[in-house]
């Protein structure tokens, strides 16, 4: 079994048991359970696919935050040639860790 959610402006494949990164979570403490309204698609384990338009009002996928956390650094380059311009940034993007529990067809 597994879903289709939305969570930060990106589509997520979730199983139960398996832990995925999304954008942080905001307001959400480690430890915390965590409930995904925004469902796309969920195919059950008896081989049923249930597709919102846009979303599925009956299902439920909850999960628990295990932490959150910052990706490893991106660098980030500006170059001009023949100007003597050289600019590097990094960019450390912030993550939470979600263990889904259930994904819960009513």
């Amino acid at each position: 079994m597994y879903a289709i959610v939305e969570s930060g402006g990106k589509q997520f494949r979730v199983e139960p048991g398996k832990v995925f990164f999304t954008e942080r979570l905001v307001g959400k403490s480690e430890g915390e359970a965590v409930s995904f309204d925004k469902v796309l698609m969920v195919k059950t384990d008896d081989g049923k696919t249930l597709v919102g338009r846009p979303y599925l009002e009956n299902v439920e996928v909850t999960g628990t935050v295990l932490e959150h956390g910052r990706a490893k650094k991106v660098l980030v380059g500006k170059f001009r040639p023949r100007k003597n311009y050289r600019r590097i940034k990094g960019h450390r993007q912030w993550y939470t860790a979600v263990k889904i529990e259930k994904i819960e067809v009513k």
